[in-house]
């Protein structure tokens, strides 16, 4: 793409271009790239050269995203991007993320539409980091929007507040990566900026976008019972958004999180992490959290209980999930989802 009119979030001055959308805020001279290698400066003005090239494109189980508690047991279209804001060391994707070499093939938002409508499905904006072609992005909420398609973000979070604003406007449900809890470490290792993360997830919340929250727990990185506890203490701080009406709703927030093992990847060596680490600190959490599962470990139980009469409302084994404990009714045009058992509305959208 070369119409520097369509892209966003960039300023210019005397030839050199800064990159406005996250907090790298990245100074770029002609012929320059910003760190995500996607956001460019030629001839003194912005360039998008990689809108609109996806990387993959596939049909998944939502609960691949992972997602648990939005529209469980069905099938989402994913589309993938190329190029990340964010260099962390472990990145289980970092063939795509890092390296805008690794081909694809150019789409426009319509055919991305299109593709989705075919399979009757949501749409999740994913793999690499979708956010640094923000652009591409909304252009494609705002038809999916139109065409009635859910928009899936899964993301880092680490953009800047304009940006964050105008991209949760279209969003409907969002996995958010939860890193670490320590600034030096979004620093120094991953490149970001924990404020403006927690900013992003706060921001999701008040404007009640569906959120669930994934930590992947890496050894010798961010697995100490400390920074985890810090995790769980945020977590359970989250408050609802309000309805247009400016009323909260009276069931509480419950944020799912996942948290994830780690597998030596890309720079990364430290051995995976144990099983038993992760299901320790889901113990631990669960004193706190309403809903907290594991992933990418063996044998691991991750249904979903209702909250009021302790009743399964979904099982799952793998990406499968079993949603026949959930009873779905249509409600003012919306779906809504209730527990079999007791008949009480499930924490699930």
């Amino acid at each position: 793409m070369t119409d520097p009119d369509a892209a966003l979030f960039f300023s210019e001055r005397d030839g050199v271009v800064e990159c406005e959308l996250c907090p790298r805020r990245c100074v770029m001279k002609n012929g320059q790239s910003g760190l995500c290698r996607v956001r460019y400066n030629r001839n003194g003005k912005p360039e998008l050269p990689y809108y609109g090239l996806i990387t993959a494109l596939a049909v998944d189980p939502i609960e691949k995203k992972p997602l648990y508690h939005f529209r469980p047991g069905t099938e989402i279209l994913s589309a993938g991007f190329t190029g990340c804001n964010l260099k962390c060391p472990f990145c289980q994707n970092w063939h795509i993320s890092q390296d805008t070499g690794s081909g694809g093939r150019p789409c426009s938002p319509g055919e991305l539409i299109s593709s989705a409508r075919k399979s009757s499905c949501s749409i999740a904006y994913t793999y690499s980091e979708p956010l640094v072609h923000i652009e591409f992005i909304l252009d494609c909420m705002k038809e999916a929007r139109k065409a009635g398609i859910a928009n899936v973000l899964v993301t880092n979070g680490c953009v800047n507040e304009e940006a964050a604003e105008e991209v949760l406007n279209h969003t409907d449900a969002a996995n958010i990566d939860l890193k670490c809890f320590s600034e030096k470490t979004y620093s120094k290792f991953l490149g970001g900026d924990l404020k403006t993360v927690l900013a992003f997830i706060k921001r999701a919340c008040e404007k009640d976008v569906h959120i669930e929250l994934t930590t992947l727990v890496v050894p010798g990185l961010n697995d100490s019972e400390e920074e985890l506890d810090a995790c769980i203490d945020f977590i359970a701080g989250l408050k609802n958004g309000e309805d247009s009406s400016g009323v909260k709703p009276a069931v509480p927030r419950l944020v799912p999180w996942h948290l994830s093992a780690y597998h030596p990847s890309w720079k990364w060596n430290a051995p995976p992490t144990p099983p038993a680490l992760l299901n320790e600190t889901a113990i631990r959490a669960r004193k706190r959290l309403a809903y907290v599962y594991t992933g990418n470990i063996a044998g691991e139980k991750n249904d979903t209980s209702c909250p009021r009469c302790g009743k399964t409302l979904i099982s799952r084994r793998g990406f499968r999930a079993d949603t026949t404990g959930l009873d779905l009714k249509e409600e003012d045009g919306k779906s809504v989802y209730y527990c079999k058992s007791c008949g009480k509305k499930a924490p699930v959208k």
